[in-house]
C-alpha cells in the first residue's frame, strides 16, 4: 500500500463541536456578507500594499476634515478601516484553516482511493468463483467509458 500520510479518526461528539464551534463563529459575525463575481471583479480591493494608504487617508480626514464634502461620513470610513482591521487576523487563521482541512480531505481521500483500487484489483484477480464476481463487476462500472461512437449516435438522434 501506498504510504500512509493519516491515519486519524474524528468521533461524531468532536465533529458536532466543530460544527458548533463554526456556528459560533458565524452568530459572532452577523454582519458577513456574500458577493456576486461580477461584484467582486468591480470593487477596488484593500491589500497589504494600499493598507498603508487607506490609514494615511483616515489620518489626513481625521485631522483635516473641513476639506471633505458634507457627505462624507468620515466616523463610517473609520468604521470600515477598524472592521478591516479587526476581520483580518481572523481571515489569515480561517485560510490556514481552511487550507489544512482541504489538503487533509485530499490526503485521506486519496488514500481510501488508492485502498479501494486495491481491494478492486485483488478481488478482480483473484477473487472468481468466491461469489464476488457480481460485486466487482459493479465495481468495475466506475472505470467504464462511453465510446465516441455510442455518444455520437446518441446525439445525432
Amino acid at each position: 500500500m501506498a504510504e500512509n500520510r493519516i491515519s486519524a479518526s474524528l468521533s461524531q461528539t468532536d465533529r458536532q463541536a466543530v460544527m458548533q464551534a463554526i456556528a459560533s463563529i458565524r452568530e459572532k459575525l452577523p454582519f458577513l456578507i456574500g458577493l456576486t463575481i461580477e461584484e467582486r471583479k468591480s470593487l477596488p480591493k484593500l491589500g497589504d500594499k494600499s493598507r498603508a494608504f487607506v490609514a494615511k487617508a483616515l489620518e489626513v480626514a481625521t485631522q483635516n476634515p473641513d476639506f471633505l464634502p458634507r457627505s462624507f461620513d468620515l466616523s463610517e470610513m473609520r468604521r470600515d478601516v477598524e472592521l478591516f482591521e479587526a476581520l483580518y487576523p481572523v481571515l489569515l487563521s480561517l485560510t490556514q484553516l481552511q487550507e489544512l482541512v482541504n489538503d487533509t480531505v485530499m490526503a485521506v481521500g486519496s488514500e481510501a482511493y488508492a485502498a479501494g483500487l486495491m481491494v478492486y484489483n485483488y478481488a478482480k484477480a483473484n477473487g472468481k468463483g468466491t461469489g464476488l464476481d457480481a460485486v466487482v463487476d459493479d465495481m468495475g462500472r466506475r472505470f467504464t467509458r462511453k465510446s465516441r461512437k455510442v455518444e455520437t449516435q446518441k446525439s445525432q438522434v
